[in-house]
């Protein structure tokens, strides 16, 4: 028995008023022919000597019992079944519309009925696909209220950008697995992706920036890791790059465009897309130092201003992509030699 608390009341036991201390009894109890072992709250009456409950605590202790089985079985919680519905802010009635569902089905799910095994394997999934969470939400749009379906819309739609970002970021990560340790092409730097996405909106802010595509962008953060590496021994970013015939290249170059934040616009030239970064207003860099900011400083005093061949040009000139033999990883021990 753990004492929770002691507050002098009427004691509903005895019909006294003392010192009545809320606890907390380890219990064993089988439910649905499985034993399981829960947590309970109680009341103490130290005069009679006696364990005894309110309403609040019956049902308090009954949802214990109930999630402490659902955990041996492997199903969801009351809580988690609470916390899918409250990370799409969806109520409970609307959830059981788009499932086609009772109307109180969620609401008894998240109290003292535990739901079977076909219903939490679609809960799973709706915590787990946002993507089949906007499909349902589209299949229901007559049933529910414009407000609320605007709500949903938006709240969903948000989580499936993420969860499309967070398997970007892995599927970036995993290409960079096997540049581990390896000092010289990722610059003495273990891969941030949220450094690369900050040095890409420093970029695209930049008003001394001009005409950002995406050869030119390249560019510009090969330069800004190599002095980097040049003046502190370290790289800003992480990114391995490769010597192609436009100059340096990172690794993950097509993925890395796609990442969340990346103020990137595809742009119709034609017979071909071009990409083009530009970023407005005021914003904040929190992924970069003030040092790496001063560094990124330079490279735009330096290099913003030119045009795509330009830069192009200035890069072939360099004895980093010189003595790197095309398609081969560009070593940061060329550095030292910036033309910069």
């Amino acid at each position: 028995m753990k004492i929770i608390k002691s507050e002098k009341r009427l004691c509903t036991c005895c019909m006294e008023e003392h010192e009545v201390k809320t606890v907390l009894v380890e219990e064993q109890m089988t439910f649905k022919n499985v034993k399981v072992a829960y947590k309970a709250t109680y009341f103490y009456c130290d005069a009679a000597e006696e364990f005894y409950m309110d309403e609040e605590q019956i049902q308090e202790n009954d949802i214990h019992l109930k999630d402490a089985y659902r955990e041996k079985e492997g199903l969801l919680t009351s809580g988690q079944i609470r916390s899918i519905r409250e990370k799409y802010g969806i109520s409970q009635s609307d959830l059981c519309t788009l499932l086609g569902w009772g109307g109180k089905t969620i609401t008894r799910y998240e109290s003292h009925q535990v739901q079977d095994k076909a219903h939490d394997t679609i809960l799973k999934k709706i915590d787990q696909d946002p993507e089949w969470f906007l499909t349902l939400l589209d299949d229901a749009k007559s049933d529910l209220s414009e407000s609320a379906y605007e709500k949903y819309l938006n709240k969903a739609t948000s989580l499936y950008e993420e969860d499309q970002d967070l398997y970007l970021k892995k599927a970036i990560e995993a290409s960079y697995v096997k540049f581990q340790g390896n000092t010289s092409a990722q610059g003495n730097t273990k891969l941030s992706l949220n450094k690369v996405v900050d040095v890409i909106r420093y970029l695209a802010a930049s008003k001394k920036v001009t005409n950002l595509y995406k050869v030119k962008l390249m560019k510009l953060m090969w330069y800004a890791d190599a002095l980097s590496y040049q003046k502190r021994g370290f790289a800003i970013t992480g990114l391995v790059y490769q010597a192609l015939p436009m100059g340096a290249v990172p690794v993950g170059h097509n993925s890395i465009i796609n990442l969340k934040d990346v103020p990137c616009e595809e742009v119709d030239m034609g017979e071909t897309n071009a990409y083009h970064f530009s970023l407005k207003g005021e914003q904040k860099f929190s992924a970069l130092s003030g040092e790496d900011i001063k560094i990124l400083d330079v490279v735009i005093e330096k290099l913003g201003r030119m045009s795509k061949n330009e830069i192009v040009s200035f890069m072939h000139k360099e004895q980093a992509y010189e003595r790197t033999l095309p398609r081969d990883n560009i070593s940061f021990e060329y550095a030292k030699q910036l033309r910069i």
